[in-house]
């Protein structure tokens, strides 16, 4: 079965890298066939194969012989693991399926960030609609817990954005609120507090390699994801330790 959810992430991923390409410039993403984004010639089914054809291809278009971001392997591959480390933790059940579909749209904002510096409302929207709609289903997150999860995450980033003057921007502040809709309260808190870290000593070394100057955006998005997905795998052992050794 982990086989199985690695092989899905990838074809999964596969369609991310389509929702990364299309929704940024308005276009839709349920409809038409991929095309080279260098070229514009249409891609065969053998073209689209996760991984395997961009190996194949040696990263290059088949037709017109251009470069293809690397990005598409990538994406490709981190939901595969992503998806099979959510099988691992969560086994076969409603739970499974409703953080399978935070984990896509995670992975899908991270790489528009990165790309684009910014994150669609419509991708957000679809992420809240889900963690409701999911949480019916697997019933792991109450209806207060989730509200308290998405105010407290959405709030704090709102403050961090008023305080830095502008330093945060608004999807980052929706994108935290439709992960503490899916967390719930605490996790949503604990979610927050490692994306502040992982993306506070990303910047540091970011600024310290030379890679980044101080007044260089940082896209927030995937260290959104990161503590969204550690707090998923970790967060009740994380917060029992804490409460047992400080409450």
């Amino acid at each position: 079965m982990l086989v199985f959810f690695f092989l899905a992430g990838l074809f999964i991923g596969s369609f991310l890298n389509v929702v990364v390409y299309r929704l940024p410039r308005g276009e839709t993403v349920v409809w038409g066939r991929s095309r080279c984004p260098a070229c514009g010639r249409e891609l065969a089914w053998y073209d689209l194969i996760p991984v395997l054809s961009y190996l194949f291809l040696r990263g290059r278009c088949r037709y017109c012989h251009l470069p293809i971001s690397p990005r598409y392997p990538i994406v490709e591959l981190v939901t595969g693991v992503v998806f099979t480390t959510l099988f691992y933790n969560f086994g076969l059940s409603w739970v499974l399926v409703k953080y399978l579909f935070l984990g896509a749209v995670l992975v899908a904002a991270s790489f528009i960030d990165l790309e684009h510096y910014l994150i669609p409302d419509s991708l957000v929207v679809t992420g809240a609609c889900g963690a409701i709609l999911f949480s019916l289903l697997a019933r792991d997150v109450g209806f207060r817990a989730a509200l308290g999860g998405a105010a407290a995450a959405a709030g704090f980033l709102l403050l961090v954005a008023v305080i830095s003057n502008g330093g945060m921007g608004g999807g980052d502040v929706k994108l935290a609120g439709m992960v503490g809709l899916f967390l719930g309260w605490p996790l949503a808190s604990l979610a927050l507090f490692l994306s502040l870290v992982t993306g506070g000593l990303a910047g540091v070394c970011l600024l310290v390699s030379g890679l980044k100057k101080r007044e260089d955006p940082l896209p927030f998005a995937p260290f959104i994801a990161i503590g969204g997905l550690l707090a998923l795998f970790f967060g009740e052992k994380m917060l029992h330790w804490y409460l047992g050794r400080f409450m």
